[in-house]
Order: structure tokens, then C-alpha cells, then sequence
């Protein structure tokens, strides 16, 4: 079976240098640059084959293909990928949002993986599929083991198959079988709109994928058609962007037609393009604020500088992500594609959303600090001063709220996870998300709950205190200090019990959300987060006050 392997390795290797030689002969007619070309192709088929057949043990000529490519494209930017034919279903559910599968987040959890939300009206939800049952099987074959991604293609497949899903669940004493049959499952682009108040419209948009304009034409006019309607909040927070001609469309909805929204450039003159509106809008006068945070990226960015750009609206939040470059899909041999950067992208006032440097990113990607001496000044319709660098700055920034460090372990350990499941096992009905409260009770059973299960975590200050240990002792000093340092750490140590009490109001929006998505699923999560949303207040506020929220788009604030 080696031989046959190493035969078969070598017979793969050989005719990729033939196709790659005769790639080679038609590119030198092109000049010295192609030639170049050929040259680098020959020798990197060269060193392919040569390693193919002379590593002391058995290679994937695919696996090792593969790493090539992803190594070579990592030098260009973070957005220009290669799509082998396992991940071309991916592709296409980026672009139209539709799948064929069971409809369902999952997640890994130890040795199996969990489903953590199931998508409401969509096959796991008709199935019974509840937050945190434990996948065992999939048709017989066990996934003990396998990573999400995995079990991710095993649940994927043609709508109308069906699938049994063995699954262990809390509070049942034996596994159950659940036959699933698969749909197309398309995921809207806006999990949640309704009134904040008696007139101010919210729309949260999650997506840019097909249609995603008329869903949000539909939803102001549906609200529009039974509310007194004075002002729009557009919720664009966690949206990582998707097809341009969308964010052209939404911002269509508030501009005025044959404006330009934005234009494309790169290396190939002829393939630039310009974007301009190209419908009249539902309403280019009514006050409109834009919310963004660091996760508002590519047509997010779009939609909220030319928003920006026209003086049409206030953005609300933190710089967003930074992400201006254009990605062409270009198809290659073997169904694989290559999704390639071809240009950039430049709003109406000129500048561009693109981070200045690519490796300079904040952990989550974002775009980190710009020094102002690389920002270039550019001008709205009204002739407010922004800048490039990378991302949109808000007109007014509201900081994120970092979350405490007990937040953070309970969050984690899916202890917030598990007691939302373990509530909703013992509680029929809760009212409305958005009146829903945790009360002293509800929290009350929530810290019983968490008396036998491990949330141990370090605070900053405790990193920072062992971090002086270890220096001191590096530098001989510890012997001297070592009675004031334990009188110290013993001062700081923190208390789990305490932290509960002293940041319970944290804690309890958190699990007033996950607990509310058991009852009203994705609309729930965002209906019960609005009555401490930071932003959506300042929002709420701008737009009551009319001439602050003039003065801002006159350049006075």
C-alpha cells in the first residue's frame, strides 16, 4: 500500500510539472515579468516534486500543497484566502445566507460538541434540539472527538435527507434519538427591529447577504405603517459585512438617488468601478443614527461612512474594524476558487476604509491605534473634517464595557450556558424579553447553582502581583521583601463570593440574555439587551434633541 501511495504521489507530482513546464513555454512570449513568472513557477514545482518523492517519511501532497498556498497568501493581506471544494458551500452561504443542514450554532464543549442554539422555525428546532444536548452520534457514527468543523460538514448536506442525531441531554436519564431532515436554511439578515420608544424605529442588521436592502426597506416600512414614526436607529454592531451592492442598497434607503456611495480602485484601471444609489429613498430627512463597533467591517463600513460622508446621520460607538479592500472570486482547476483582493474601497469623501497597515491589528483583527501624523484630513457634504487611517471614527465614541474577570470565567466555562438551560428545564414561561428581570430569587439560585462548579479565575492585579515575585526573586530581592509581599497578596486576593455581590448587575444582564434567547431565541437576546445598552441610550438621547443632533451634522459639536 506505501508503494502504491509513493507511486501514486509521484504520478500526481510529474503531471503537476507538465501542466506547470507548459504553463511555463506560454508565458515566456510575455516578457521579462512573465518570465518571471514561469521561472518561480518551474522552480517552486521543481522543490514540490523533489519533496514529494525524497522526505524520509510519507507526505499529502495536498495537505502540503495546501500549506504552501496559505503560507503564500499570508504575506499579502488577511483577506485574500484560497476556497478548496469543501469549503465552496461556505462561500456560498456568505453571499445568499443559505445552507443545506439542520439550521443550528454548535460549538465544542470537552470530548463532543453542543448545540448552542438552534435556528428558530428550522429543522433542529422542529426537531426538539435544545441548547447544550451533547451530539453523539451522527447516523451511527460516532463524533466523540471531532472538532465543530467537522461535525459542522457531517450535518450539512442535500435538503430532504434525513439524518438521526444521538444526543445526551441534562435531566434525561438515557440518550435520545432525534431523526433530523435536512432544509434550506436561510439565515435573515436582521434578527430583531421594533419601536425603542414611541417613535424612534431600531433595526438590528447581522448581515449583507442578498436581499439584505428590502429587508430593511420592509421592516421601516412595516413600522412606519403602524407607528408614528420621527427617527431610525441602524444597528450595525457585530456585522462583519458581506455583498457591496447591499450596502449601496441600505444606503440608498436614507440618500437621495444618483449619489455616489462608493467606487472601487486597484491595479487594472478597467475593472475600477463607481457605486452610485439608484432608487429614490424611502425617507432622506428623517433623523438617523448608525451604531458601530470594532466587529462593524467591510459594508458596515460602507453604509456608515457614507452615511458619514453625506451628513445624513450621527455614528454612534467605537471605530469600527477596518477593512476597505475588495475580494474578487476567481475559479480555479478541481472546483477550488480563489478569493483574491483586487482593489480598494473609497467612500464619497475620498478617503479610505482600509487600516494603513495590515499587521497592525488589535487580538480581535480590528484596526489598532493610527498615529494623527499618518491620517490624512478629508471633508463631508457639510465640510466636517474625518480622516482615513483605517475604519470609521464615530461622531461620538462610547467606549465598550469591559467585562469583570468573574464575568468573564462564568462566561467561559458556559456556567451563564448551563444555568439557562438548567432554568429553562424548570420554568415553563417567563414574560416578555423585554420585561423579563432577574430577580433576587432567580440570582439567588444562580449562585446555588454555581456552589460545586469551578470558576477559579486571576485577576490583573494577582498576574501583576506574581509577576513582582518572580522578577524579585530573578534579581535576589524576594528574601527582603517577602513578608510585605504576602501581606499584600493576601489583601488582594480576591473573593468569588464578593465579586458576585459586587458586580451582580453585570452578571444578571448576562444572564437575563441567554436565559431570554431559551424562551424567544435570537429576538429575545437582542430585545433583552436594549434596556442597558450603553449606546442605544445615547442614541435614544441625540435623537430627542433636535438641535444637538443638527449641530452635530453642522460641524458645531
Amino acid at each position: 500500500m506505501k508503494l502504491f501511495k509513493k507511486i501514486h504521489s509521484k504520478t500526481r507530482a510529474t503531471m503537476l510539472v507538465l501542466v506547470l513546464a507548459g504553463s511555463a513555454v506560454f508565458l515566456t512570449a510575455f516578457g521579462s515579468r512573465n518570465f518571471e513568472i514561469a521561472k518561480n513557477l518551474d522552480i517552486f514545482a521543481s522543490l514540490f516534486r523533489e519533496l514529494v518523492i525524497n522526505y524520509v517519511d510519507d507526505v499529502n501532497p495536498a495537505e502540503l500543497m495546501k500549506t504552501g498556498i496559505d503560507e503564500m497568501l499570508y504575506s499579502l493581506d488577511p483577506y485574500t484566502n484560497f476556497i478548496p471544494e469543501s469549503q465552496i458551500e461556505d462561500m456560498r452561504f456568505m453571499t445568499t445566507g443559505q445552507y443545506g443542514g439542520i439550521g443550528a450554532l454548535i460549538t465544542t464543549r470537552g470530548e463532543y460538541t453542543i448545540i448552542t442554539e438552534p435556528y428558530e422555525g428550522f429543522p433542529a428546532f422542529k426537531a426538539g434540539l435544545l441548547p447544550g444536548d451533547r451530539i453523539l452520534e451522527i447516523s451511527g457514527q460516532s463524533v466523540k472527538g471531532m472538532g465543530s468543523e467537522d461535525v459542522r460538514e457531517l450535518l450539512k448536506g442535500q435538503p430532504g435527507t434525513t439524518l438521526n442525531l444521538l444526543i445526551e441531554r441534562d435531566g434525561e436519564p438515557r440518550p435520545l434519538t432525534k431523526p433530523v431532515t435536512r432544509e434550506v436554511v436561510t439565515i435573515s439578515n436582521i434578527p430583531y427591529y421594533g419601536m425603542l420608544n414611541e417613535s424612534t424605529v431600531y433595526i438590528k442588521l447581522t448581515g449583507f447577504t442578498q436581499n439584505a436592502g428590502r429587508e430593511v426597506r420592509d421592516a421601516f416600512n412595516e413600522l412606519r405603517q403602524n407607528n408614528t414614526v420621527e427617527s431610525v436607529v441602524l444597528d450595525l454592531r457585530g456585522n462583519g459585512g458581506g455583498l457591496l451592492n447591499e450596502a449601496v442598497n441600505i444606503t440608498n434607503l436614507f440618500v437621495e438617488k444618483n449619489q455616489l456611495v462608493v467606487s472601487t480602485q486597484g491595479k487594472i484601471a478597467e475593472r475600477n468601478t463607481n457605486h452610485r444609489t439608484l432608487n429614490n429613498p424611502i425617507d432622506k430627512e428623517i433623523p438617523l443614527v448608525v451604531l458601530v463597533d470594532r466587529g462593524s467591517a467591510s459594508a458596515s463600513e460602507i453604509v456608515a461612512g457614507a452615511i458619514q460622508d453625506f451628513d445624513r446621520g450621527v455614528i454612534i460607538g467605537h471605530r469600527t474594524f477596518g477593512k476597505g479592500l475588495v475580494q474578487n472570486v476567481v475559479p480555479l482547476s478541481y472546483n477550488t476558487q480563489l478569493k483574491v483582493t483586487v482593489a480598494k474601497y473609497y467612500i464619497p469623501s475620498g478617503r479610505c476604509i482600509q487600516a494603513i497597515d495590515y499587521a497592525q491589528r488589535n487580538e480581535d483583527g480590528s484596526v489598532a491605534q493610527i498615529p494623527d501624523s499618518l491620517k490624512k484630513p478629508f471633508s463631508t457634504l457639510n465640510g466636517r473634517v474625518v480622516y482615513d487611517g483605517g475604519g470609521i471614527e464615530p461622531d461620538i465614541i462610547v467606549e465598550p464595557q469591559m467585562l469583570s474577570n468573574i464575568s468573564v470565567a462564568l462566561l467561559t466555562r458556559f456556567l451563564v450556558f448551563d444555568y439557562a438551560n438548567y432554568f429553562f428545564r424548570k420554568n415553563q414561561s417567563i414574560p416578555a424579553a423585554d420585561e423579563f428581570r432577574i430577580t433576587d430569587a432567580i440570582y439567588n439560585d444562580f449562585i446555588s447553582f454555581l456552589s460545586d462548579k469551578d470558576y477559579e479565575y486571576e485577576t490583573r492585579s494577582e498576574r501583576f502581583l506574581a509577576e513582582l515575585k518572580e522578577a524579585s526573586k530573578n534579581e535576589k530581592y524576594f528574601e527582603a521583601i517577602e513578608s510585605e509581599y504576602e501581606n499584600l497578596r493576601q489583601r488582594m486576593m480576591h473573593n468569588k463570593e464578593e465579586d458576585l455581590l459586587t458586580f451582580r448587575s453585570e452578571i444578571s444582564m448576562l444572564l437575563k440574555e441567554e436565559i431570554a434567547t431559551r424562551y424567544y431565541h435570537q429576538k429575545g437576546r437582542v430585545l433583552a439587551s436594549l434596556s442597558e445598552d450603553r449606546e442605544v441610550a445615547r442614541a435614544i438621547e441625540i435623537l430627542s434633541n433636535g438641535n444637538g443632533y443638527r449641530s452635530i451634522l453642522a460641524g458645531q459639536h
